[in-house]
């Protein structure tokens, strides 16, 4: 992907209470311009939120793009980069055989991430690096307006 045209894409979910009010937020640049995306929900998880900001992310493009996908979330990373495969495999159950948590918005990402082509990234959250905390920043600023 170093040659072609690509995408930053920096997303972040904060929770005020877990569960409690919640927020996403996703901030996106390229070499000429840069975008910014957020919203919330009144009852929800940490967890949902990084979920539905990096599928708000995915919802912006709507032609296939090539995107470096940068998240704090090793739940995010974890799940689409391994945990999806056996999910699939074994009906959404757990390695434990129970229900996958947050099965909605898994089938949501791994719809839209065979979109386009991913990049996936694992930043560490609130370490100073420019884009997540920009993402950091919208998330708790959606909270802020429930």
């Amino acid at each position: 992907m170093a040659s072609e045209e690509y995408f930053n894409v920096y997303t972040d979910g904060a929770c005020s209470g877990n569960p409690g009010k919640g927020g996403w937020g996703v901030y996106i640049e390229n070499h000429n311009s840069s975008f910014q995306l957020n919203g919330g929900d009144i009852n929800t998880t940490n967890n949902r939120m990084e979920l539905q900001a990096v599928i708000e992310a995915l919802k912006y493009f709507k032609d296939k793009t090539n995107l470096k996908i940068y998240t704090d979330s090793k739940y995010v990373m974890n799940g689409i980069e391994e945990w999806i495969k056996n999910w699939k495999i074994n009906n959404w159950k757990t390695a434990n055989k129970k229900a996958v948590k947050n099965k909605d918005l898994w089938l949501l990402l791994d719809e839209l991430s065979t979109k386009h082509n991913i990049e996936w990234n694992w930043v560490k959250g609130h370490s100073g690096h420019r884009g997540n905390e920009m993402a950091d920043h919208l998330a708790t600023t959606a909270i802020k307006k429930l």
